[in-house]
C-alpha cells in the first residue's frame, strides 16, 4: 500500500514539461498501471459484463423454458403411446381369445370331418367286402357249373356211342331249326 501512495507521490516530481520518456521504474510503474487498467475496465466494462450476463442469463431461461415444454410434450406423447400399447394389449388379448376359439371351432370341425370320413370309409370297405364276397360266390358258381358241366359230359361221353349221339345232334339241330322258323 505504501507503493501505491509512493507512486502517487511521484508524479508530483516529475517534470511538467519538456521531455518525454519513459519510466524505467517497475515498481513504481505496474501499481499505476494495474489501477488504471482496473479502473477502466471497471467502469466501462461494467455494462458490457451485465450485458453479457444478462443475455446469458436469458439463454439459460429460455432453454428452460423449451426443455419444460419438451419434457411436457415428450410426458403427453408417452401417455399417448401407453394408452396406445393398452388398447393393442387389449386387442391382442381379444385376438387370442378369439384365435383360441377359432383353433377350439377348427378342431371340432376338422375331428367331425374325420368321423365322416372314416364313416365313408367304411362304408366303402363293406360294400368292397360284400362285391368281392359276390364274385367270389359267382366264381365258385361258375367253377361248380362247369365242374357239374364237365362231369355231365363225361358221362354222357361214356353212356352214349356214336348212333346215339348222332340222334342227340339231329334232334338238337331239328330244335334249332324250328326255333328259327318261330323267329
Amino acid at each position: 500500500m505504501k507503493n501505491i501512495t509512493d507512486s502517487f507521490f511521484c508524479l508530483g516530481y516529475w517534470p511538467s514539461a519538456g521531455s518525454f520518456g519513459f519510466n524505467t521504474d517497475i515498481l513504481a510503474t505496474n501499481p499505476i498501471n494495474l489501477s488504471v487498467v482496473l479502473g477502466v475496465l471497471v467502469f466501462f466494462g461494467k455494462g458490457v459484463l451485465s450485458n453479457l450476463l444478462d443475455n446469458r442469463k436469458q439463454k439459460i431461461l429460455k432453454t428452460i423454458r423449451n426443455s419444460e415444454e419438451l419434457r411436457e410434450g415428450a410426458i403427453e406423447q408417452l401417455e399417448k403411446a401407453r394408452a396406445r400399447l393398452r388398447k393393442v394389449e387389449t386387442e391382442a388379448d381379444r385376438f387370442r381369445v378369439n384365435g383360441y376359439s377359432e383353433i377350439e371351432r377348427e378342431k371340432l370341425n376338422l375331428i367331425n370331418s374325420i368321423y365322416t370320413t372314416l364313416e365313408q370309409f367304411e362304408n366303402y370297405k363293406n360294400e368292397t367286402i360284400r362285391f368281392e364276397q359276390q364274385r367270389a360266390i359267382n366264381q365258385v358258381r361258375q367253377r361248380i357249373f362247369q365242374q357239374a358241366l364237365e362231369g355231365a359230359l363225361v358221362t354222357l361221353n361214356s353212356c352214349l356211342n356214336n348212333e346215339l349221339h348222332l340222334r342227340t345232334i339231329s334232334a338238337n339241330i331239328g330244335m334249332f331249326g324250328s326255333m328259327k322258323e318261330i323267329k
